[in-house]
């Protein structure tokens, strides 16, 4: 008798699973209540044609919404997808869902996501920020000039400049100019998250049971690339967290949240318990904040280069209040509606989570009269919601005086702050939002005040095009661009040399 090929294996095992899946979804939705409306699947595939690799996934989730409703349903090789494309449909579907990891976005809600985040937010909340003014305004001042040495490494400056701030504020760590490993790990982390979470993106996830297989067997990249990503994250919570305590114990304090944190645990309590707490909750902050500012920054550099009129406007305004003789500070801040401004557009325009991070849902469930099966991928369409022209009028173009009241003097209470969705939803808001927002505003500020920002040129002397486009994946940064970078006068480059010196 001869045997099958491994093709006809293979294709006889896909089969066998769809045909269970099926079995189970019948099982399992005895009413038999639709799913939400969304494209027509294939056999086996289901709708990965309909999410080809290279196109932005809100591009494609956003023209969907548009054809079937803010709760879309996509089956990607076996698995649930369910997108929500409005606030109604997230606050009422996606905050009853639960995820798993270290992340406050994805741990599992429970007791230690209560501990975790309460814990954050004794230090980095809304009322807590303004004790890292100082520590802020010296990272500022490190970035103009970095700047101002080297304006062709724009890309590289912005990444360091927040893992500095971060890095000394969480654990009073100051890191290197070039090469840190502490930013390398937190950064390697970020893009193995950002690989992995594209569902369909490795055969694992139609077939679970080959997540049993070892890393050394072939077609098992998988293996290999978990492997790296639970190595990074290890040492992106752990190496920062280690050198705090290995100070503590040699009576070297330097203080940071996460000295002061380690101070406040209570004599009788569990030591090993509460520390892992704050090893969390520390580790939060630059996988939690980092990726945000990072990318409004960027995007606020191509936005200059593309909206040299926006400009004008803000330098008009900086140099009304603040004057040619200092930086500028957070003091500034309620005096400047138009900076504010553009730091909210910077967070709309191209925001850096297009779609929320993902949940799994932990048992079946009912909306709209609608199935939402167990073990779905629950995703919220941050995009769509930012960029609804019933709420921002040409949501594509970068408009910071929609934000401003019609005579331009503050900011409009009533128009949507791009808060509410670009930093997560719900009880999984990132919990570091007001300090990447104030990062913000003293970073685009003293840019503004010191730097022209323009089309870079060739030899020729013509401009070199920018488009505004960006990289595909959860997470979404601005692609490289070429742009000029020079002082406004010669006077703001010496406030920039001399500068606390």
């Amino acid at each position: 008798m001869a045997l099958l090929s491994p093709s006809t294996v293979l294709v006889v095992v896909l089969i066998a699973i769809v045909l269970w899946r099926r079995w189970k979804a019948n099982a399992e939705n005895p009413g038999r209540l639709p799913l939400p409306p969304g494209p027509a699947p294939l056999p086996i595939l289901g709708n990965i044609r309909d999410l080809p690799l290279g196109v932005p996934q809100y591009e494609l989730y956003e023209a969907m919404a548009q054809k079937y409703g803010d709760i879309i349903h996509l089956n990607v090789l076996g698995k649930s997808i369910i997108v929500l494309s409005s606030l109604e449909a997230i606050s009422d579907l996606l905050e009853k869902r639960m995820g798993m990891g270290w992340s406050l976005a994805i741990m599992e809600y429970g007791e230690q996501w209560r501990r975790v985040r309460k814990a954050f937010h004794q230090h980095y909340g809304v009322h807590e920020t303004h004790k890292y003014y100082d520590v802020q305004d010296e990272c500022t001042l490190s970035f103009l000039r970095r700047i101002l040495r080297t304006p062709e490494d724009l890309f590289l400056h912005t990444r360091h400049l927040f893992g500095k701030s971060i890095m000394k504020v969480t654990y009073g760590i100051d890191v290197v100019e070039e090469n840190d490993p502490f930013v390398y790990h937190a950064e390697q982390t970020i893009a193995a998250f950002n690989t992995a979470a594209r569902p369909g993106r490795y055969l694992v996830d139609l077939i679970p049971f080959l997540k049993y297989i070892p890393a050394w067997f072939p077609g098992a990249q998988f293996q290999k690339d978990a492997l790296f990503a639970k190595d990074m994250s290890h040492k992106m919570a752990n190496d920062p967290f280690n050198v705090v305590k290995t100070r503590e114990a040699n009576g070297q304090t330097v203080p940071c949240v996460v000295s002061s944190m380690l101070e406040g645990i209570p004599p009788t309590a569990a030591r090993a318990e509460e520390e892992d707490v704050i090893l969390k909750a520390a580790g939060i902050a630059y996988a939690g904040g980092s990726d945000t500012t990072v990318s409004a920054l960027q995007s606020f550099f191509l936005a200059m280069v593309l909206y040299p009129s926006v400009q004008r406007r803000a330098q008009a305004e900086l140099d009304a209040v603040v004057g040619p003789h200092r930086l500028p500070t957070f003091s500034d801040l309620p005096y400047l509606p138009y900076i504010q401004a553009i730091t909210k557009e910077c967070l709309r325009w191209k925001l850096v989570t297009p779609l929320a991070v993902p949940h799994l849902t932990t048992e079946n469930d009912e909306y709209r009269g609608y199935f939402i099966p167990k073990g779905a991928i629950v995703m919220g369409n941050s995009y769509m919601i930012l960029h609804d022209p019933a709420v921002y009028p040409d949501p594509h173009e970068f408009k910071p005086e929609r934000f401003l009241s019609p005579d331009g003097t503050q900011l409009n209470p009533d128009v949507l702050d791009p808060a509410t969705a670009c930093f997560g939803f719900g009880r999984r808001m990132c919990p570091g939002r007001a300090f990447a927002q104030d990062s913000l505003f003293s970073v685009v500020s003293s840019v503004l005040h010191t730097f022209n920002i323009a089309h870079a040129l060739d030899p020729m002397g013509n401009q070199i095009p920018v488009m505004p486009d960006v990289t595909d994946g959860l997470i979404s940064y601005p692609k490289p661009f070429a742009c000029s970078i020079k002082p406004r006068s010669a006077s703001a480059e010496a406030l920039i040399r001399h500068s606390d010196e």
